[in-house]
């Protein structure tokens, strides 16, 4: 009887125990380690150490949690929110380090299409550079190609200006000793005269001949040479620098002579007038007409 009534007095305490236990989340161990009213009931130290270390370690309910929410945890704003903060903080670090990356990448990117930049005006100056260079040297090529012609036209011109091909001629023949021009030598003279004008390029030369032995000769020749020279600056204004006369006396001057040949002596007093002309000198200007020698050949 006494058992019974213990039973009946105990059960409803430790049953209500346990159900609010529950209710509040309270590990069972805890609940079955109360103590209760009946000192029956009560276990022994050595049977309560060997079931405390039995059971696993207690934990702890968060902090201000209150009563609902340590019933249902996801019903609080709070709670999720500090379940969440963590993750929202390492989501706004990689936000900030792919902003950051984003910068970077910009800025590399800028530098580098500014470094492209530069090379290409470097480029572009130097190509423009180079083709002034070109272009320059193709002149310089060109002018030295033109310098090169030309002085080989001084070259050559230079060389011609002492060769002078003989054009026309006429001989003057004078009576016995006398220095005075005929009629018919005068003509022969005016004829030459109008052929020159307007022509350069030329000279005369004048060879006079006369007989005599030794110095008469010579003296008779020379008056026969400036005879025909003065009738030509007087008459026909040919420039004296342009006649150049020799006193042969008697001696015949033959080309292509032998030499063992004895010379021969003239027995005429004559004077031969040739026109020399110089291409080069004569360029741009008429050339004399061919005349008529004395002798009936035409010269070229």
């Amino acid at each position: 009887m006494k058992i019974a009534a213990t039973l009946r007095s105990t059960f409803p305490r430790q049953a209500a125990v346990l159900i609010l236990a529950s209710a509040i989340g309270v590990p069972v161990w805890a609940q079955q380690a109360q103590p209760s009213d009946d000192s029956q009931s009560v276990p022994s130290a050595a049977v309560q150490q060997q079931q405390t270390a039995a059971l696993p370690a207690p934990t702890v309910a968060p902090a201000k949690e209150g009563f609902w929410g340590r019933v249902n945890p996801w019903a609080r704003k709070k709670w999720v929110k500090r379940q969440t903060d963590p993750i929202n903080d390492r989501l706004t670090e990689l936000d900030q380090v792919n902003a950051q990356n984003r910068n970077d990448i910009k800025d590399v990117d800028a530098r580098a299409q500014a470094g492209i930049g530069r090379a290409q005006s470097a480029a572009d100056a130097a190509n423009q550079t180079a083709t002034a260079a070109g272009e320059q040297a193709s002149t310089a090529n060109n002018t030295a190609q033109q310098a090169s012609s030309h002085v080989g036209q001084i070259g050559n011109t230079v060389n011609g200006l002492d060769q002078y091909k003989p054009v026309t001629d006429v001989d003057l023949a004078f009576r016995p000793g006398s220095t005075m021009l005929t009629s018919d030598s005068k003509q022969k003279l005016d004829d030459l005269a109008a052929n020159l004008t307007g022509h350069q390029g030329y000279i005369l030369e004048i060879d006079a001949q006369a007989p005599g032995a030794g110095g008469v000769g010579i003296q008779s020749s020379q008056q026969l040479a400036e005879s025909v020279k003065r009738y030509l600056v007087t008459d026909h204004q040919i420039p004296v620098y342009r006649m150049h006369a020799v006193a042969l006396g008697n001696v015949v001057v033959a080309t292509n002579s032998d030499p063992d040949d004895k010379p021969m002596h003239v027995r005429t007093r004559t004077v031969h007038v040739a026109v020399m002309e110089n291409s080069l000198a004569a360029q741009g200007t008429a050339s004399p007409q061919s005349a008529v020698s004395s002798t009936g050949t035409v010269q070229p």
